[in-house]
């Protein structure tokens, strides 16, 4: 439960923070809910990369979504991904995932 409560906030936060400051406030928005639900390093990473992780895959699907695959295609033959998209936001989720897991250890 606390797990869920922790992942959810860290998504929350790190929304908020989001709109109004750099990106890389996700990983203090982790730390600061580990500080206020705390739990050992493990399960706090998981929380801290599984809610930044949820967030930004949901969050560069919407932009995806508006612009038709468009962009993303064309970024993911940039990075040599074979113009796939959805290994394109896998890869952000995952570098987002990383950065709010450490935060939050």
């Amino acid at each position: 439960m606390k797990f869920l409560l922790a992942a959810l906030i860290i998504a929350l936060l790190s929304f908020v923070a989001g709109l109004y400051l750099p990106w890389w406030t996700i990983a203090i928005a982790a730390f600061i809910t580990i500080l206020f639900i705390p739990m050992r390093s493990g399960k706090a990473f998981l929380a801290g990369f599984s809610g930044v992780f949820i967030l930004w895959a949901l969050l560069a699907y919407l932009i995806d979504i508006k612009n038709e695959h468009i962009l993303s295609g064309k970024i993911a033959d940039l990075f040599q991904l074979g113009g796939s998209s959805l290994i394109l936001i896998f890869v952000t989720a995952f570098i987002g995932g990383l950065v709010g897991g450490l935060g939050a250890i």
